[in-house]
């Protein structure tokens, strides 16, 4: 059979055997109707608590946080609706912030393409540096003993709007809702340390978990000491297309869309496969190596121990050249060994937290690269081995686990997450 994955731009189609493969991926949800309606809805009869105009009054100034370059959030067609609905504040009381956490500047190009020109020509954008201390505001401690510092200007803005999408996330649970803030937002400092490897290492750290995920629950509790005082979040199919759309109060709002996110988006499987194929989404989620461990990750929850990933992720921007992955990753000489180097006292680098999820999962399985914008030496750097045609590495592949061996088959790649029947992955709450 042919299958049509997630890779870059464009996708790439690979031929599967019949009898021995399973495609696994979200159960279909159907587009709104009618976009810039359903958003307008969102804003005047929310989710949860009072109409975004009955917040917001004509002197205020308003921060909205926006998702950068490497989400697939639809910027340029939710905000002008947002903005809109807020018309009657003055536009140089508008700040848009872009919310990139540890991640590069987007380039003048990349911010007209996230908003549309008319949003980025007409307001006021801002990209978030989270190592200028002089840009961040100190709200304290958390519970876990981790300073939080936040963004300046969206802590003296009056109002502060969070928006962005929701789906399953490889350590945080969930996207969306609080994470605007924590990591879009924070200091560096609160974001390693949450991103921490004792953290990260956590049991309930991991896709689809909230209740018990010290990470989303530290998350959760910094966003909420910077009170924001509207959310807008969407969820969207394969495509971009808005399916629902959830706002008002943070909590409540969110909560709404990560259960219907787990409706569509969490599949069980009876038994782990001896191979699987995976994509890290497509553009812009498989921008780059950082961005493509989600694929990996996601794989990782099915793929026998001795098996095999395949990972087909573009990587138009490498490793890439920016944050610190691609130098951890040099300086690693096997995954056993970067594991060692960030569990050392008082280690921290940036990116340090996929680069662990990564080499977890390269010290059960063996992963191949089908990566454009990867050398071999690169592929090599990032504890993977060259696929330079997927049919042929899984021709072999079959060989050698012989005639039983099963393929599982993730087209969205992070956007849908398989998991075994048998785990316990029973929510009780929402932290």
């Amino acid at each position: 059979m042919r299958i049509d994955l997630l890779y870059g731009r464009s996708g790439k189609t690979v031929d599967f055997p019949d009898e021995r493969t399973t495609i696994i991926q979200p159960k279909a949800m159907s587009p709104v109707p009618d976009e810039k309606h359903a958003v307008r809805r969102g804003l005047r009869q929310p989710t949860a608590g009072a109409p975004l105009r009955d917040r917001v009054k004509p002197n205020d100034s308003v921060a909205i946080v926006f998702s950068d370059i490497t989400r697939p959030m639809p910027n340029d067609r939710v905000l002008p609706i947002l903005l809109d609905e807020i018309g009657y504040v003055p536009d140089d009381q508008i700040t848009l912030i872009n919310a990139l956490g540890t991640h590069r500047p987007n380039t003048p190009e990349e911010i007209r393409e996230l908003l549309g020109a008319g949003v980025a020509d007409r307001y006021r954008v801002i990209q978030h540096d989270c190592r200028d201390d002089d840009e961040l505001v100190h709200l304290g401690e958390t519970s876990w003993g981790h300073e939080a510092w936040v963004n300046r200007t969206y802590m003296e803005s009056s109002v502060r709007i969070l928006t962005g999408f929701i789906e399953p996330h490889l350590f945080a649970g969930f996207s969306g809702g609080p994470k605007a803030v924590l990591p879009g937002v924070a200091g560096v400092r609160t974001i390693t340390a949450n991103h921490g490897p004792d953290m990260i290492g956590h049991p309930r750290s991991t896709f689809g978990e909230t209740d018990g995920n010290p990470i989303w629950e530290e998350i959760h509790e910094v966003a909420s000491l910077t009170t924001p005082t509207f959310l807008l979040n969407v969820t969207l199919t394969e495509d971009r297309c808005i399916t629902g759309v959830f706002s008002g109060d943070l909590e409540e709002a969110h909560r709404a869309g990560v259960d219907f996110v787990r409706q569509s988006a969490m599949v069980p499987v009876a038994e782990p496969f001896d191979i699987v194929v995976t994509t890290a989404g497509g553009y812009p989620l498989d921008i780059s190596m950082y961005q493509a461990v989600k694929g990996i990750a996601v794989a990782g929850g099915i793929v026998k121990d001795g098996g095999a990933i395949i990972l087909v992720s573009q990587c138009a921007e490498g490793l890439p050249g920016y944050g610190e992955y691609g130098e951890l990753m040099r300086r690693a000489e096997s995954a056993s060994h970067l594991l060692e180097m960030i569990h050392q006292p008082g280690f921290a680098m940036q990116d340090q937290w996929d680069a662990q999820i990564q080499a977890g999962i390269c010290e059960r399985a063996k992963v191949y690269i089908y990566a454009d914008g990867l050398t071999d030496d690169e592929i090599d750097q990032a504890l993977g081995r060259p696929c330079v045609d997927i049919e042929e590495t899984l021709s072999g592949l079959l060989r050698q686990y012989g005639r039983g061996a099963r393929i599982a088959v993730l087209p969205a790649g992070p956007l849908t997450v398989p998991f075994l029947e048998n785990e316990d992955r029973t929510q009780e709450g929402y932290a």
